[in-house]
C-alpha cells in the first residue's frame, strides 16, 4: 500500500502527507516531518486576501528551502478572483496549490471561506474554474463532508472538482458542525474514491501507522494525510513505512522524544529567533511529552520556561530521567 502518488506532473516517492494545519506546518515543522519521511507537506493556511495586499506576515508562510521540497501551498479565501489572482501570485515557491474547503473554524468560515463553502457548491466550481485558469500548478481542493451532519455535499463537490480540473481531492469525512468531535466516517473516502477518477486522499483519525494502514485498506484511497496526528509525533511517518513495508516498527523512547524536541528548538531558534523559539515550542514540547510519567505536571513546567536555557534544562531533565 506504500507507493509513488501522481497528482497530474507531480510524482510524490510515497503517499504519506502532512496536512496543513494552522499556526503548526511552518517551514521548521515540516522539515521535521521531512526527516521522519512525509513525502509531502502543506504550508499553514494562506489567506489569498493578505496574498493580494502583499501583507508581509501572509508572504513569509511561503518560506521554504530546497530541503522542504516537494511543498504544497494552501490557500483559503471565498472570491474566486481574488483566489486566481493569489494562485497566480504563488509561482515558483510551491509545486502544487491547494483551496481549503474543509476548515471550521470560526474566523475562517465567518469569512465565508473554509467549510462555509461546502453550502454554495456553485460558488466551489466558480472557484476551481477561476483558479485553473490562473495556474498550471497541480491543483488539489480540501474539504469535509459537508455543512451539517448527514450532509452529502462531497459527492456533488467531488464531481465539479473533477470536471472543473482539480488533479486531487482530499476528504476528511467529518460535517463541520462536527468539528473535530465524534469519529471520521471513512466509509466516506471509500465512496469518493469510487465516484471519481482523481487521486482521494483520506484525512480523520489518523494518530498511529496502523490508523494509516488501515484508512489505505478499508478505502482503497490513493494516499493518507496525517494532521493531529503527527502533533508530537513526527515518526508516524517513518513508522508508517515500515509498517507498509512489512518491516519490525522501531519504537520511539523518551529520550527520542526529548533528542527531537532539542533539534526542533535548535531548528525554530535559527527560523525566528530565540523569543519566538521559546514561546512556540512550548506547545511543541507539550505534545512531545505525552504519554510521559507525569505529563501534566511538566506541561506547567515548560509554561513557565522564559528563554531557551530553562526550556533547554526541562528538555535535559526529562530525557534523564524520563518524568
Amino acid at each position: 500500500m506504500l507507493r509513488p502518488l501522481q497528482i497530474a506532473g507531480l510524482t510524490l516517492r510515497h503517499n504519506l502527507l502532512l496536512a496543513p494545519l494552522a499556526g503548526i506546518t511552518n517551514h521548521v515543522f515540516r522539515l521535521i516531518c521531512r526527516q521522519q519521511g512525509a513525502s509531502l507537506a502543506f504550508t499553514e493556511m494562506v489567506s489569498v486576501n493578505g496574498m493580494v495586499r502583499e501583507g508581509e506576515k501572509t508572504r513569509s508562510l511561503l518560506e521554504s528551502s530546497p530541503e522542504d521540497r516537494p511543498l504544497g501551498a494552501q490557500l483559503f479565501g471565498n472570491d474566486p478572483g481574488l483566489l486566481a489572482q493569489a494562485a497566480g501570485m504563488i509561482g515558483d515557491s510551491a509545486d502544487l496549490l491547494d483551496i481549503n474547503m474543509g476548515c471550521p473554524v470560526r474566523k475562517v468560515v465567518g469569512t465565508g471561506a473554509g467549510s462555509a463553502l461546502l453550502q454554495n457548491p456553485a460558488r466551489i466550481a466558480e472557484i476551481i474554474r477561476a483558479v485553473r485558469k490562473a495556474t498550471t500548478l497541480p491543483l488539489t481542493i480540501k474539504i469535509r463532508s459537508g455543512w451539517q451532519c448527514g450532509d452529502d455535499t462531497w459527492q456533488e463537490v467531488g464531481r465539479i472538482a473533477e470536471a472543473e480540473g482539480c488533479d486531487a481531492i482530499t476528504l476528511h469525512p467529518r460535517s463541520r458542525a462536527q468539528m473535530f468531535d465524534g469519529q471520521a466516517n471513512w466509509q466516506h473516502i471509500a465512496q469518493l474514491k469510487q465516484l471519481v477518477k482523481i487521486p482521494v486522499i483520506g484525512s480523520g483519525d489518523l494518530f498511529t501507522p496502523q490508523d494509516c494502514q488501515r484508512m489505505l485498506a478499508e478505502t482503497g484511497c490513493d494516499g493518507v494525510m496525517v494532521a493531529r496526528g503527527a502533533l508530537g509525533n513526527p515518526w508516524i511517518f517513518s513508522q508508517t513505512c515500515e509498517l507498509l513495508e512489512g518491516r519490525p516498527v522501531t519504537p520511539v523512547s523518551c529520550v527520542d522524544r526529548m533528542t527531537m524536541a532539542e533539534q526542533h528548538l535548535a531548528l525554530y531558534i535559527d527560523y525566528a529567533g530565540a523569543s519566538v523559539a521559546v514561546r512556540e515550542m512550548k506547545k511543541h514540547l507539550g505534545w512531545y511529552i505525552h504519554g510521559v510519567p507525569g505529563a501534566a505536571a511538566l506541561r506547567r513546567t515548560v509554561n513557565m520556561a522564559h528563554n531557551t536555557d530553562e526550556m533547554l534544562a526541562i528538555i535535559s531533565q526529562i530525557r534523564e530521567t524520563g518524568v
